[in-house]
């Protein structure tokens, strides 16, 4: 009987030990990666006994919660942002890892006819014919689809149109209910949302990349865990689940 409570005991303190090495990973990460990250996060805590704690925003408001002071050990945000927040020396230079990149895309309402912009021109005569379009002002896709209208000379006749929303699950909801015809986000935000559906990516020689990149809090408490958990987001055994979500590496 003694030898079998000594056994609970031992038990019972294993768990409290095992409970209280757990660490717990507060990770401020861009709607960009957010796919991948929901269904990595699972597998990661089952693997390593670790809670990851998550915050998904735009890019820039996650820019604005560090440079607040907001406590956190892991930041996904695009890679110029990181940049500038390593050279503020809030985040750490020798953390920074590319994680994978998304192409941009347009979408429709689900069940609607897909306009064909299987080149610069076909893509060019869409958002021509489009009755209105959206995209998210805060989103990482603002800048280089503002630039390619210009580009394509046709920013005068298609920014009348514009449905502008803040975030691209903004823009999706905009797109299903149709107050917008088409929607333009990385491919990865157009995926997981329903009610709409991918008319496929910005031809190749208009294409332009979101690119996510994570880095370490300068000052984290847990940098060991936090490490890990980077380590596991670019492992090659979860490359299959990141091109499930419209990304690569």
């Amino acid at each position: 009987m003694k030898s079998i409570n000594r056994l609970i005991v031992a038990l019972v303190f294993l768990a409290f030990a095992a409970q209280a090495a757990a660490a717990e990973i507060k990770v401020l990460c861009s709607n960009g990666l957010r796919a991948v990250v929901e269904d990595l996060v699972p597998q990661f805590e089952q693997k390593t006994g670790n809670k990851v704690v998550l915050k998904f925003e735009p890019s820039t408001q996650i820019q604005k919660r560090i440079e607040a002071g907001e406590a956190f050990d892991v930041a996904v945000m695009t890679t110029a942002l990181v940049d500038q927040e390593i050279k503020a020396g809030r985040l750490a230079a020798d953390s920074r890892t590319i994680v994978a990149r998304s192409g941009l895309g347009l979408s429709v309402r689900a069940g609607s006819k897909k306009p064909d912009i299987a080149s610069v021109d076909a893509f060019k005569k869409a958002l021509l014919s489009a009755r209105s379009i959206t995209y998210a002002t805060q989103g990482a896709s603002a800048a280089p689809f503002e630039a390619l209208v210009t580009k394509l000379g046709i920013a005068a006749q298609v920014k009348p149109k514009y449905r502008l929303r803040d975030t691209a699950s903004q823009v999706g909801e905009v797109v299903a209910d149709g107050t917008a015809e088409i929607g333009v986000a990385p491919v990865s935000e157009i995926l997981p949302v329903k009610g709409v559906e991918l008319v496929g990516p910005f031809p190749g020689e208009i294409q332009s990349y979101v690119v996510m990149t994570a880095a370490l809090n300068a000052r984290g408490q847990e940098r060991g865990a936090a490490k890990g958990f980077v380590d596991f987001l670019v492992a090659p055994a979860n490359l299959p689940v990141i091109k499930a979500k419209g990304m690569e590496r």
